[in-house]
């Protein structure tokens, strides 16, 4: 069975709260162990809540403070070149959103416009009157990109079939063969009223 899928919002229940960041901390706190046992790299943690006077520190006070003078030796733009907050994440999340909210238009779009050429075609290549100016620019520049793509697939049919033909035609030996231009001691050439005869056997000297 499939998990539920989680709402990211505030837990206003008290207990439940309490439950969920007791759960999510234990859950964070073994995937940093993993990861530093798998990748080997040095990670801490430092986690504060309402329901402890004192923060979480992981894996120790020493561990904490090894990792952290090592960050404090990098340059600033080291240090804050993959820093995010809150407000940074939220906006990043909307930017994607929207990117995928145009994309889902764009597509919803073509298909909008796609049905009314398909409709146009049924009624004599006649479009309905009530359409707008961007309906027939958005409809016009769909039938173009159809003629363009008609046009590349039946270019594409000629060279299958040219190339199939090619294959197909006997080459001049094969036609030699079925005239029996070709002997079991030699073959000839003829060259206007002249004839080449090629022995079977050449000595080399």
């Amino acid at each position: 069975m499939t998990r539920k899928k989680v709402k990211l919002a505030y837990i206003t229940n008290d207990t439940a709260r309490k439950a969920t960041l007791k759960e999510r901390k234990k859950s964070l706190l073994k995937k940093l162990n993993e990861l530093t046992a798998l990748c080997g790299i040095e990670a801490c943690a430092i986690i504060f809540n309402p329901f402890n006077s004192q923060p979480d520190l992981w894996p120790s006070i020493l561990g904490l403070q090894r990792v952290l003078s090592k960050f404090k030796s990098l340059p600033e733009m080291e240090q804050c070149k993959k820093m995010v907050n809150q407000e940074t994440y939220i906006c990043d999340r909307i930017s994607k959103a929207v990117d995928q909210l145009k994309k889902l238009q764009r597509e919803n779009r073509e298909k909008v416009i796609a049905r009314l050429m398909f409709q146009s075609l049924v009624a004599g290549a006649t479009p309905p009157p009530d359409l707008t100016i961007i309906d027939l620019n958005d409809l016009g520049w769909l039938v173009d990109q159809k003629v363009v793509d008609v046009g590349k697939r039946m270019e594409l049919l000629k060279v299958n079939q040219s190339m199939r033909v090619a294959t197909m035609e006997p080459s001049w030996f094969m036609e030699m063969v079925s005239r029996g231009a070709v002997d079991e001691d030699q073959m000839g050439f003829n060259i206007g009223d002249d004839v080449i005869q090629i022995p079977r056997f050449l000595s080399v000297y």
